[in-house]
């Protein structure tokens, strides 16, 4: 009978989450690596080396992909002869694991649970609890996948209850533009089939954890209506043309996986579930050996790419920067900001506007000044602060108007679409929203060359900060006339991509 030892549970629990901190799966990444290859819209191509770079370089450092670090789900079968020589309940045991993990002085990770969802909304300070399914099966070993969810991902997650007679895939193709860009693409598109409502989702998320073979499926040819219903999706989902980062482009996701449960006969339960740039997860198993032995991957496997800015992109000074300026610039023009630039996401503009419905004084100076939707990560050893790309912008809209009216602001830097009512706003007020590209946090962390909170230190990373940038690389999202590049670029290469004939 083996003998799990409550330590080694523990350890290869926070250790797993570590790594996936900064290890990209080699499979995402050589799938990306094939998508840079093959993409042809420049705006996504450069996204796409933002995210590869990115990677590379959280590999070397060892620290995180993303800031958001994620709300951990644990999948954990527990064989049926296995002893434990613990003291913890095996729940315990993997909360503390993700304790030890966040709190890790070496490599901090950002803390993004809240307890009391619908009230307080008071972060637990560590990460903890972990969302974790439990599976009793035959055996004496006890094996584990970890997986860690961004927020901006999780957000976009859809559920469905079909009639049987309906077409899924019709559903899919409705339902995925609705996603913008928010989850982050290029991805995986995890899709959970039957069972009941809660089955569907977490089969979907359990999808998600597989590895990426959508090349080795099209090359052998489909063997299920499983396998048949991934290919015809995974061409028609990249057929939208949504591209990296909601840009357009030919890739959209690297894979669509699919998993399936009997369901009753009335109906067909749906759940879908994106993974994002920032794709994390790891499988291990413990035979009573000690903690899991996880070996780091060999860089020399990543694609050889590169980013740098282009030699043409326009340079940009925050500190001296006009409305007359931001009228010339052009959708899907690639800047380089310099100066200081304000920070602030959900809670901080709350706070805002509950301010100016008060009538009382803001602590901050917006007027003339960018702000940046962003929640850093704690900086480590000589940082100035640890990895910091952007949060979507969409949950600010509610804020927009307000704040582009009514405090001076001139501009915005995010991830993702702006809805109609926002750019409206940006267009009467002459403003503009920037984009920054999701999954390449430690990337932009470089162009941060000093940080500072200036209100609402309470809020942790949610906090009004100060950034002094140098060349941070953002992409003209909105522009003063409201021209948006998340409308115009997907049905430009949704048109091209339906003239171009797609790999067989």
């Amino acid at each position: 009978m083996t003998t799990i030892r409550q330590e080694d549970f523990i350890a290869s629990i926070a250790d797993a989450l570590q790594y996936i901190s900064y290890y990209h799966p080699l499979d995402y990444i050589k799938a990306l690596g094939e998508a840079y290859e093959r993409e042809e819209s420049p705006a996504a191509k450069d996204a796409i080396a933002q995210i590869l770079t990115n990677s590379r370089m959280s590999a070397q450092g060892r620290r995180p992909i993303c800031q958001d670090t994620g709300i951990v789900a644990a999948f954990v079968k527990v064989g049926m002869d296995v002893k434990w020589d613990a003291k913890m309940g095996v729940t315990e045991m993997v909360n503390e694991g993700v304790r030890r993990a966040y709190l890790n002085p070496d490599n901090v990770l950002r803390a993004s649970v809240v307890a009391d969802p619908a009230g307080a909304r008071k972060n637990t300070g560590d990460n903890t609890p972990a969302v974790i399914h439990y599976e009793i099966v035959a055996g004496d070993k006890v094996e584990i996948t970890l997986a860690a969810k961004g927020g901006g991902s999780e957000n976009k997650a859809k559920f469905t209850i079909l009639n049987p007679s309906d077409s899924l895939v019709d559903w899919v193709l409705k339902t995925v533009p609705t996603m913008g860009a928010g989850w982050c693409p290029p991805g995986i598109l995890g899709i959970g089939l039957g069972g009941t409502a809660e089955k569907a989702m977490l089969l979907a998320k359990e999808a998600l954890m597989e590895p990426i073979d959508i090349h080795e499926l099209q090359a052998r040819g489909p063997q299920s209506r499983a396998e048949e219903l991934r290919l015809e999706l995974y061409e028609k989902v990249n057929a939208l043309g949504i591209g990296a980062q909601g840009l357009g482009g030919l890739t959209t996701v690297v894979d669509i996986k699919i998993k399936e449960y009997p369901t009753h006969a009335a109906g067909l339960p749906v759940g879908m579930i994106p993974n994002c740039a920032a794709t994390r997860h790891i499988h291990f198993t413990l035979d009573g050996s000690g903690p899991a032995v996880l070996t780091p991957p060999n860089l020399d496997e990543w694609p050889k790419v590169d980013w740098h800015p282009a030699a043409d992109a326009r340079r940009v000074n925050l500190d001296t920067v006009t409305r007359a300026e931001l009228a010339n610039w052009k959708p899907g023009e690639t800047l380089l900001l310099s100066g200081k630039l304000l920070t602030g996401r959900d809670a901080a503009h709350k706070r805002i506007a509950d301010l100016l419905a008060r009538g009382e004084p803001l602590p901050v100076d917006f007027t003339g000044r960018f702000i940046y939707y962003v929640g850093p990560v704690d900086p480590v050893r000589d940082e100035v602060v640890g990895p910091a790309g952007p949060t979507t912008a969409t949950r600010m809209d509610k804020f927009t108007d307000l704040m582009l009216d009514k405090t001076g602001l001139i501009g915005m830097i995010g991830k993702a679409e702006r809805g109609p009512a926002t750019i409206e706003s940006i267009k009467q007020h002459k403003a503009v929203y920037l984009m920054a590209v999701g999954g390449a946090a430690y990337l932009v962390s470089k162009a941060i060359k000093a940080s500072r909170v200036l209100a609402f230190a309470d809020l942790g990373m949610e906090a009004i900060y100060e950034f002094t940038v140098q060349d941070m690389p953002v992409t003209v999202a909105v522009d003063a006339s409201g021209t948006s590049v998340h409308n115009t670029g997907p049905a430009e290469w949704r048109m091209k991509i339906g003239k171009i004939p797609l790999a067989k």
